[in-house]
């Protein structure tokens, strides 16, 4: 048995090693418990993992979660796999992030088969009128949680205002957006500019510091973080083959313009381009799903991501939905309901492929950089960006659930949708005000806040309202 001293504290016994076997028990508990998008699935993580186990520490938590934060994608899965490298190399990154997506790989896929049989039944209809109302709160509270966290000073409240104004009003491209703060970000940490040398990440407990040295992991590095140039290329290589052979067989059997090849391209190129989480991907998604590929509607998008919240996962799971209704719609000489359910798992492959490449690819390295201020500056910065990206997810859903239609507005390199103020819903502008009402005045919880407003929707439907 281990024992360690925290100063003049008594000491501390470290946990005894994990067995595979155990750990997948543990991580199958976390993705049964991941609801309510990646704060909460994060929160879950941390009480299990560094309070309740002490697999891990405080510090080396928040260090995986910067670097998770840091990367293209869903941060909170890849946040599972990076510690289940940590614990048991590749394989328990495999079982971690596999473990934290298949929940909702199943649910989603059971949900979007419903939708497009019975999507048009009246209990239905309502059902997704009352959740697409109260998402709009929910997204509103990431804005202010995030926010709060991130937007300390003038600087970090500066490059979110810079953002939300270059993405909403000028149509700049997401990811150019994002990179771009996260080059300020590392110069002026790197100059010694102390606005940027601030914290990162979604934080953590704020009861006991968990420290590392008391934890089963400790604070020496693995013996598995020490990679060679062949070890890293063979991971790049399986990784690569995995996520990109699907998409070139794709392209040569089916050609480009054939909409599973497309929807392998877009939602690889997501994969590499949407920084800064899942809410900050959602926007990329409605942007370019919505409005360039005309997959689906925007109403359709909002009732996707009902789904994403109100079910296990990540709440980028949405992204199957979106991958299910548009090849659903466009299925060639393929059954509707199989063309769906092939998109949507084609959507969700090279979504989540990348993400292991990017934790077993990057972990060895990043593991050596815990403590580095530069690291930590750009991702204070790209933090705050995503807290501009996530408004501009939030007003514009608020357009798309308030408003029955919208008119572009150009002028010069303006560009964006406006309400049309005479076709207001105010039954969606209601049930909207009293989710926000609910959540922000009563702090309600979310899945109260979601189910109540199904049960109003549905209520709405039944007396002949809403249909």
């Amino acid at each position: 048995m281990t024992t360690t001293t925290s100063g003049a504290e008594a000491p501390v016994t470290r946990p005894q090693p994990v067995s595979l076997g155990e750990a997948f028990w543990v991580w199958l508990r976390i993705a049964a418990l991941s609801f309510g998008g990646p704060a909460g699935q994060i929160a879950v993580m941390h009480r299990i993992l560094v309070e309740e186990k002490r697999w891990i520490g405080e510090h080396r938590f928040l260090h995986a979660l910067n670097y998770c934060m840091l990367l293209p994608g869903p941060e909170a899965q890849q946040l599972a796999t990076y510690i289940g490298w940590l614990m048991h190399r590749t394989r328990g990154g495999i079982i971690a992030g596999g473990l934290f997506v298949l929940p909702g790989v199943v649910a989603i896929m059971a949900l979007s088969w419903i939708y497009v049989l019975y999507g048009h039944v009246g209990l239905v209809v309502g059902l997704f009128f009352g959740l697409k109302s109260a998402v709009l709160a929910v997204v509103l509270q990431a804005v202010v949680r995030i926010g709060g966290r991130a937007l300390k000073n003038n600087a970090m409240r500066t490059l979110a205002g810079s953002a939300f104004i270059l993405i909403f009003f000028l149509n700049a491209p997401f990811p150019l957006i994002v990179l771009g703060a996260g080059l300020i970000g590392y110069c002026a940490s790197r100059a010694g500019i102390a606005a940027f040398i601030v914290g990162g990440g979604h934080g953590a407990s704020k009861g006991t510091i968990v420290s590392d040295a008391d934890t089963l992991l400790g604070e020496e590095l693995p013996a598995h973080a020490n990679p060679t140039f062949g070890q890293a290329v063979r991971q790049a290589s399986l990784w690569l083959i995995l996520w990109l052979a699907p998409v070139a067989a794709l392209l040569l059997l089916l050609g480009p313009s054939d909409v599973f090849t497309k929807i392998a391209a877009f939602f690889s190129t997501m994969a590499v381009v949407t920084f800064g989480g899942a809410y900050a991907a959602l926007a990329y998604v409605a942007q370019q799903a919505v409005e360039g590929y005309h997959w689906l509607t925007a109403k359709e998008m909002l009732d996707g991501l009902g789904m994403a919240e109100t079910t296990p996962g990540p709440l980028i799971m949405v992204l199957q939905f979106v991958g299910f209704i548009g090849a659903y719609r466009h299925p060639g000489t393929l059954p509707p309901l199989l063309a769906g359910t092939l998109g949507g798992l084609l959507a969700t492959w090279v979504t989540f492929i990348p993400c292991f490449l990017w934790i077993f690819l990057g972990a060895p390295f990043i593991e050596r950089l815990r403590g580095n201020v530069a690291l930590s500056g750009a991702l204070s910065a790209i933090t705050a960006a995503v807290v501009g990206v996530i408004l501009n997810l939030a007003i514009w859903f608020a357009i798309h659930t308030i408003f029955r239609s919208t008119v572009p507005v150009i002028a010069g390199p303006i560009h964006f949708a406006a309400p049309v103020v005479a076709s207001v819903d105010p039954w969606a502008g209601a049930l909207a005000a009293l989710a926000i009402l609910a959540v922000f005045r009563f702090r309600t919880g979310m899945f109260a806040t979601l189910g109540a407003a199904s049960a109003i929707g549905i209520a709405l439907n039944l007396a002949g309202i809403v249909r």
